[in-house]
């Protein structure tokens, strides 16, 4: 190793030669007796740099050992994490497995262990994560799920200690993350919330906020498009159940629907837990719903069809709901059951009065579940989806009537009457919707795509 001994000064303003110049450039530009002293003052750091003496010092430098280090680095171990979701027909060695853990004490444990065997093994879609050593050795495994509505989410624990392996149950409560998305119609609203990566369950709820507006079985179009603002419940930071819809706003066929959860305080009725409103306070609630059935798919409409059947063209007077056998049956309105039992080609029907003349029908059941004279609430299960009568398969028939004339259902369910907002929670309503208009339109940004 080399050293300049004595030359600090010119070693330094080497080192600074740019800045240097550069401020002796600055007093060229004073004129030419600048210039002078530039040429002077460089001409004169060359010479004492190069009138230094120089001395060569050697120095030798001792390795530190390898055994040590290697010793070290063998003691150290790097901690490897993976996550999965079980599946119905997991045991402890295809878990571990797929979580890449090899290890039979931790399997063994798992097997005997009556909280894994309970809660864990054979359980699906539950979301695990595995701590594993570099030598694929378990230290710690974790369960989450939450099984009930209930604001809490499940958590079991295997943990590696020095006694062996052991594990823990708990309910810890479940966080509210909102998230916002967005996405567009090419083919059906599930196509576009998968490709969004929007859970089902929010794609029902929009289903089910314009139900009375949006035909969601046979008036989508495609380019139809749709934002929402939704609430994400979380354990330890995983999503594991979708909440409520907060906002969304859906056009259709070029009209605009938007729509906001409010709970409205103003109201008298002790069991008033909100609902939807449009943004200048129009509650979305209707006396009637637009379909018998939570959303799905509609066979055939209010139109004239050739029943396949009698093999004759036929006024085809109500709307056929394709469903699995079994798929539960609401009433689109509260009101009193009229008949239910067995009529002719309905096979097992009801018949539910409500007001104003208003009797609906719901046919081909294969299963009653309400008696004649009962009262029934709006929404409430009344018999399930069936293929009795003059059926060619499980679908529901369904029909609405005024003063025994069949009429459109849906164009009922759109007329029906909605309720504003009180006086006096209007202006924190107001306040809420400026504020969903701008989340809104900022999701509206994020198409095809989701944002926490």
């Amino acid at each position: 190793m080399c050293i300049r001994q004595g030359a600090q000064l010119p070693e330094l303003l080497k080192t600074y030669q740019r800045q240097t110049l550069a401020v002796l450039a600055a007093l060229f530009l004073l004129g030419a007796g600048g210039a002078v002293a530039v040429a002077t003052a460089v001409a004169g750091l060359e010479a004492d740099q190069a009138s230094q003496p120089i001395t060569q010092v050697r120095e030798a430098v001792n390795t530190l050992p390898l055994e040590p280090q290697v010793l070290a680095l063998d003691a150290h171990r790097l901690n490897l994490f993976r996550s999965d979701v079980t599946r119905s027909s997991d045991t402890a060695e295809t878990l571990l497995r797929r979580l890449g853990v090899f290890d039979p004490a931790a399997a063994a444990f798992l097997r005997a262990d009556p909280l894994t065997q309970k809660h864990l093994l054979g359980r699906a879609n539950r979301m695990v994560v595995a701590e594993a050593q570099d030598n694929q050795a378990l230290q710690k495994l974790t369960a989450r799920w939450s099984p009930e509505d209930d604001g809490r989410f499940q958590r079991i624990t295997v943990l590696k200690t020095p006694q062996g392996f052991t594990s823990t149950l708990e309910a810890v409560p479940l966080t509210a993350a909102s998230r916002l998305a967005s996405g567009t119609i090419r083919t059906s609203l599930f196509a576009a919330t998968d490709d969004a990566r929007i859970p089902d369950a929010v794609a029902v709820q929009i289903a089910e906020i314009f139900s009375g507006d949006i035909d969601f079985h046979r008036a989508l179009r495609k380019g139809d498009r749709f934002s929402v603002e939704y609430e994400a419940l979380e354990g330890d930071g995983e999503p594991l159940r979708t909440g409520r819809v907060l906002s969304v706003e859906f056009v259709n066929a070029g009209k605009t629907f938007q729509a906001m959860w409010f709970k409205d305080t103003g109201m008298s009725d002790a069991t008033n837990r909100g609902g939807y409103y449009t943004l200048d306070g129009q509650s979305l609630r209707r006396a009637y719903l637009a379909s018998p059935l939570e959303f799905s798919r509609v066979t055939s409409g209010f139109k004239m069809r050739f029943h396949p059947i009698l093999q004759q063209w036929r006024a085809h007077l109500g709307v056929d709901y394709g469903a699995p056998a079994g798929t539960p049956v609401r009433t689109v309105g509260e009101g009193t059951v009229e008949f239910a039992g067995t009529q002719n080609g309905f096979g097992n029907v009801v018949f539910v009065k409500h007001r104003n003349q208003h009797t609906t029908v719901y046919a081909h059941l294969s299963k009653i579940s309400v008696k004649a004279g009962q009262t029934v609430a709006q929404g409430q299960t009344i018999g399930a989806v069936g293929s009795t009568g003059w059926a060619t398969g499980p679908h529901l028939h369904f029909e609405f009537r005024i003063n025994g004339a069949h009429k459109d259902p849906l164009t009922i369910a759109r007329q029906s009457e909605a309720v504003p907002v009180s006086a006096a929670a209007k202006p924190l309503f107001l306040k809420q919707a400026e504020s969903v208009r701008q989340q809104l339109t900022l999701a509206a940004t994020l198409q095809p795509s989701s944002v926490q």
